[in-house]
């Protein structure tokens, strides 16, 4: 998969406002497609995935299982890396 880094990423304002929710309660879940495995299930701001699987399913069961015990969000991406759905799981 030739995805560069942050590509979903469009400006500068989205970058700074992730830095920004990283590491709190708000940082949201990502289900992305990753170079080195299949899948990856990141949080927001962070460089290194919470996790990695062969599978999308598997990613996105995992992601979901997380936001929900985190009490935030989910966004899957396709494999452009463009969101294709969400879930939320706040005030759960």
């Amino acid at each position: 998969m030739a995805n560069k880094k942050n590509d979903h990423i469009h400006s500068e304002e989205q970058a700074q406002f992730f830095k920004e929710r990283a590491g709190t309660d708000e940082a949201r879940f990502h289900v992305v497609p990753h170079d080195e495995e299949g899948w990856a299930v990141k949080r927001e701001g962070q460089d290194e995935p919470e996790m990695t699987a062969d599978s999308r399913s598997e990613a996105v069961k995992e992601a979901k299982r997380l936001a929900e015990e985190a009490g935030t969000m989910v966004y899957i991406h396709n494999d452009e890396g463009r969101i294709e759905e969400q879930h939320n799981y706040q005030d759960r």
